[in-house]
């Protein structure tokens, strides 16, 4: 295991303060419809939504959706120590899996590709820099990278699924 090269520790206000207000109120507005339209679905008054009994959609799930406070919790808290690097693997997993299982997603489409699928390699190629640019102890760069994914490829695609006609919407809004 690789450790942290001395310079590599960072405190907890590491993030410029209006970076840090974006994430957070993107990562509380995403949070909040995700479980107004997980609640809704539980309590069996949202409809049912196309394509919800597939796998893909419920590994999709399964998997972004911890992601979401797990990501701004290791964002926002302090850096560099065996914690920091335990839960980012954790993350980072879970949103390597988010991507992958939106590629088996098509059901809105018609069986092909849409253009939110635009954020699965940009997914893993952010996914991919940032950890390489930690284990070359260019932690700045590693840094603005995990913010741009969280916001990239987490917070954007996030907000697009709450999109009419797709399953977090249904459920969330009926």
């Amino acid at each position: 295991m690789m450790t942290a090269p001395a310079n590599a520790t960072a405190t907890a206000n590491d993030l410029t303060p209006p970076l840090r207000i974006a994430m957070i109120g993107s990562a509380v507005v995403l949070g909040l419809l995700s479980l107004l339209a997980l609640s809704r679905a539980a309590i069996g008054v949202a409809p049912t939504a196309p394509g919800v009994g597939e796998i893909a959609v419920t590994l999709h799930l399964v998997s972004v959706l911890p992601a979401i406070p797990l990501g701004i919790y290791v964002l926002l808290t302090r850096k560099g120590g065996g914690r920091h690097r335990i839960l980012g693997r954790i993350w980072m997993a879970l949103m390597g899996s988010t991507a992958i299982t939106a590629l088996f997603i098509r059901q809105i489409n018609h069986g092909g590709f849409s253009w939110i699928h635009i954020f699965v390699p940009a997914t893993l190629i952010m996914a991919w820099k940032a950890i390489e640019s930690a284990r070359a102890g260019r932690i700045a760069q590693h840094r603005r990278r995990l913010a741009s994914m969280f916001l990239g490829a987490m917070v954007i695609p996030g907000l697009f699924a709450f999109a009419p006609g797709r399953v977090m919407a249904i459920w969330a809004f009926g």
